[in-house]
């Protein structure tokens, strides 16, 4: 079934929008949730909760790519489990890449906080179009997708060296790009 046929279910309200979802986009969602929680459990919950949350959205919503909408609602879904069952201590696998990238943006307070997201979404979006696909993709792989050096190398056939130079390099890129975009003060 494409896309067009399942978003039509959701707004026939149709339960089997649900199963056809899950069927053809339950492995994706579940891998995108697990390399965040880390835990089969939260990756059940994420992947239901995804559910529930494409339910309650479409309609109104009729997202346009649909596997980019599932893969935005699960990882921020993932991304709060992660943030609740870590409150008091770390999950190196998660916060290793999210310290690679902490040189890149700058702290503030709450409201701040929360203007500067949305601020820096739409920076980050125009440097990562900027980028060649490969750097696009290892910096997505690595960065939204929470993908070890080790499980990217092994998908795209890279070296463990190439993949970190081409990291490295792209970090230094965002860094002299938001300096430049007055996002960033280094």
């Amino acid at each position: 079934m494409n896309d067009d046929q399942i978003l039509d279910l959701f707004f026939d309200r149709s339960e089997q929008a649900i199963s056809e979802t899950s069927a053809k986009y339950g492995k994706l969602a579940r891998t995108v949730a697990f390399r965040i929680v880390r835990n089969e459990e939260d990756v059940d919950e994420c992947e239901s909760d995804t559910y529930l949350a494409l339910w309650n959205t479409i309609p109104p919503q009729r997202p346009d790519p649909f596997v980019a909408y599932i893969c935005k609602l699960v990882r921020n879904i993932s991304v709060n489990r992660y943030k609740y069952n870590t409150a008091e201590k770390r999950n190196n696998l998660y916060d290793i890449s999210l310290d690679e990238l902490e040189g890149c943006l700058r702290g503030s307070s709450d409201v701040e906080k929360e203007l500067d997201a949305k601020e820096a979404q739409k920076i980050i979006n125009t440097f990562l179009k900027g980028l060649n696909r490969t750097d696009s993709v290892l910096f997505l792989k690595r960065y939204w997708f929470n993908m070890s050096i080790d499980e990217i190398a092994s998908e795209t056939g890279f070296t463990k060296n190439y993949i970190n130079v081409h990291l490295h390099r792209t970090k230094e890129r965002l860094k002299s790009f938001l300096t430049k975009e007055g996002y960033y003060e280094g």
